[in-house]
C-alpha cells in the first residue's frame, strides 16, 4: 500500500477509537498483529505485549476500563509504503482515583498486505505510573 492509503487507515482506526468502535479497528489488524505499549512499566493494565486480534480487543478493554479520554488529536503522521509514525495529543483521567494525564503520545505502525501487523505506542509512562499509584 501507499503512504497516504496507511495514513487514511491510521485515521480512520483513531476515528474508531474516538467513537469506541474497537470492532473496525480489529478489521484493520492482521489476525496474528503484535499490539503493545513500549515501556517496561507494568502500572497500566494494558501494558504489555497483546499478540491476535483477541490481544487488541483485550487492550482496548483494558484501556478504556480504567481511563476516560478527554483529548486524543493526532498532530503528525509521517509514513512510506509499510510505516506510519504518527503523534498525537493526548489527555485523560483514571476513573479509579480521578487523577489525570496529558502527554504526547508516539504511535508506530507496520503493515503487511493492507492491514496493521505491528504497533508500538509510547508515552510518558512515569505520568501513567503516578496516575495509577494510589
Amino acid at each position: 500500500m501507499s503512504a497516504d492509503v496507511n495514513i487514511k487507515t491510521i485515521s480512520a482506526v483513531y476515528e474508531a477509537f474516538a467513537r469506541g468502535d474497537v470492532a473496525f479497528i480489529v478489521d484493520c489488524v492482521t489476525d496474528d498483529v503484535d499490539w503493545a505499549s513500549d515501556t517496561a512499566s507494568t502500572a497500566a493494565p494494558w501494558y504489555g505485549v497483546h499478540h491476535g486480534t483477541q490481544g487488541v480487543v483485550d487492550f482496548f478493554q483494558a484501556f478504556g476500563s480504567a481511563m476516560e479520554v478527554e483529548r486524543f488529536e493526532p498532530s503528525s503522521f509521517a509514513a512510506n509504503d509499510t510505516e506510519v509514525h504518527t503523534i498525537v495529543r493526548f489527555a485523560a483521567t483514571r476513573r479509579a482515583n480521578g487523577k489525570r494525564s496529558a502527554m504526547n503520545l508516539h504511535h508506530f505502525f507496520q503493515f503487511r498486505e493492507g492491514k496493521i501487523c505491528y504497533y508500538r505506542g509510547s508515552e510518558d509512562s512515569s505520568l501513567t505510573d503516578a496516575v495509577f499509584r494510589d
